[in-house]
């Protein structure tokens, strides 16, 4: 039995037991709940305990009757009946089964009253890979009264040879529903014209009568540093309405406007496609109710306001989000995004050409302080192309960044054209290897930079410990487009456990390069090791 130390697991370290034939866990039970901070406490104090006394110099006589009073009294403290009042709703079981084939966990709680016979009995078939059961407190009560003193023990089935398994938590739990966060972070702001952005209408008015509305540039030059986008739906001509706003000097902050008389709902879709992101990324805001209203229903997805409000926009909770230098570059990494597709227009159907043409050049760097915010952001804002789901704090990046066995990698990327800031973010458990996280900034989409990263990842780890490699990919309708990167570079899955799908590169696969991208990898894993 090892504690292995796992700053991301609920209770910080997951145990590792190796089951000879026969072998089972056992312990004393009863049910008295806390609040989980209290319950780390208590058993962290215990913990210290535990190895004050097996490390402490003493003669062994004494050091075995002090081990021996200690587990009396604790087995003393657990068998005191439980709160009435109060039960758990289940018993929470972690289990990962890092075995090739299934294991056969049983499960039994049983009355130390021997005058009952039946015990209360559960059997889990254990695939390979992560698992967390729950075991309802009605169906254990049916057969145990856990107000009174029971055990507990977890026992491997079926299985002549040595079984190892992880355990997370093994705890009798009442988990507290979180309410769920609709609000999103908002990447793009999607302005009418007429009555919204300027006082007055051009077609009635004409441009020398319009004013803009008061404090509107500032608003929008302030979310423009925090790198939310801004563009255009409006009902006008285009021509003359491209040129109030040039007259007014604030062309500049407005990506690919959407000017015609066609309905907005059609704008702004168009707007999201070149964009490349969600329509539930997008912000409307227009004067008129009926075209707030049609967008709605056309496009459900997108968020609408009315003008009359557009002076809270900067304190709208969806509009805080983390500020770099990267950020405050947003907008003129869309715009050098433009030229590169005016380029792209050049070479016809010849896309490969285009891609060489740019010189794309992938940097690899380690999560460190200095890049953390920007991974931050990253991790905040990515949806298609999140291969995990996950979204992490500041708080857990900085301990993986301290997590030896866990590599990471940043990813920052450039072209002839120019920058595109950090565009990716990877997380390596060096131990199997497996690659648990990869994301990608929607602005390298379709450009081979996501084929290139995975490419020289497999033969970095390959080649340095000779074994097969292994990915974690959760598919949502989101990232399924981008997701067909895996099986582009010849990933197989394995299996599939809580909607987790478990990829293997074989070690004897070629593994294909088609030369477009130039990888710099500055992470240097025997200083990770070390």
């Amino acid at each position: 039995m090892v504690r292995v130390e796992c700053p991301v697991a609920l209770n910080s370290y997951l145990l590792k037991i190796r089951f000879k034939r026969w072998g089972k866990v056992w312990a004393q039970a009863g049910i008295r709940l806390h609040a989980s901070d209290k319950a780390l406490k208590l058993e962290e104090r215990d913990h210290r305990i535990g190895s004050t006394l097996y490390q402490i110099s003493l003669p062994s006589r004494i050091k075995k009757t002090l081990v021996h009073k200690r587990y009396s009294y604790k087995k003393r403290v657990a068998s005191r009946p439980g709160q009435t009042a109060r039960l758990p709703a289940s018993f929470l079981l972690e289990c990962y089964n890092p075995e090739s084939h299934n294991v056969r966990l049983s499960l039994t709680m049983r009355s130390v009253d021997e005058e009952v016979k039946v015990p209360f009995q559960e059997l889990f078939d254990l695939t390979p890979g992560f698992h967390r059961v729950r075991v309802g407190i009605e169906e254990i009560t049916k057969r145990l009264d856990v107000r009174y003193p029971f055990t507990v023990d977890l026992i491997p089935n079926d299985d002549e040879r040595e079984t190892t398994l992880y355990f997370g938590l093994m705890e009798f739990v009442e988990e507290t529903p979180q309410p769920i966060e609709k609000t999103h972070t908002l990447k793009c702001i999607v302005w009418d014209l007429d009555n919204t952005l300027w006082d007055g209408i051009l077609v009635e008015d004409g441009p020398s009568k319009l004013r803009l509305m008061p404090g509107i540039v500032d608003i929008i030059r302030a979310l423009d540093g925090r790198g939310i986008l801004h563009s255009i739906a409006s009902k006008n001509d285009r021509d003359e309405a491209l040129q109030v706003l040039k007259n007014f000097q604030i062309d500049q902050y407005f990506l690919y406007p959407q000017v015609s008389w066609q309905p907005k709902s059609e704008g702004i879709t168009a707007i999201a496609k070149q964009l490349n992101i969600g329509r539930d990324a997008l912000l409307f805001v227009d004067d008129t109710d009926f075209e707030l209203e049609q967008v709605k229903s056309a496009c459900p997805d997108v968020q609408v306001m009315n003008a009359r409000e557009y002076r809270t926009l900067l304190e709208m909770k969806e509009l805080q989000v983390p500020v770099t230098e990267e950020s405050r570059n947003r907008r003129k990494m869309y715009q050098v995004e433009t030229k590169r597709q005016d380029v792209s227009a050049s070479f016809g159907d010849d896309y490969i050409a285009f891609l060489k043409h740019c010189n794309i050049q992938l940097n690899i760097r380690p999560l460190t302080g200095e890049n953390l915010q920007r991974v931050h952001d990253l991790t905040q804002r990515t949806n298609q192309m999140n291969f995990s789901g996950n979204r992490y704090d500041r708080k857990l990046l900085t301990s993986i960044m301290g997590t030896p066995y866990l590599d990471t990698y940043v990813l920052d990327c450039e072209d002839r054209f120019g920058s595109y800031g950090v565009v990716g973010f990877s997380i390596v458990d060096s131990r199997e290897p497996r690659m648990t996280d990869l994301m990608f900034s929607c602005r390298i989409q379709s450009k081979r930079v996501e084929h290139a990263f995975l490419g020289h990842i497999i033969r970095k780890y390959i080649t340095e410990f000779g074994r097969d490699f292994h990915a974690d990919y959760r598919k949502t309708p989101r990232n399924a487009p981008s997701g067909r990167v895996f099986a582009d570079i010849g990933m197989e899955t394995t299996r599939i456990v809580d909607g987790v799908s478990s990829l293997v590169f074989y070690r004897s696969r070629e593994i294909p390069d088609d030369g477009i991208i130039h990888i710099v990898d500055r992470v240097d894993r025997s200083t990770a090791l070390q």
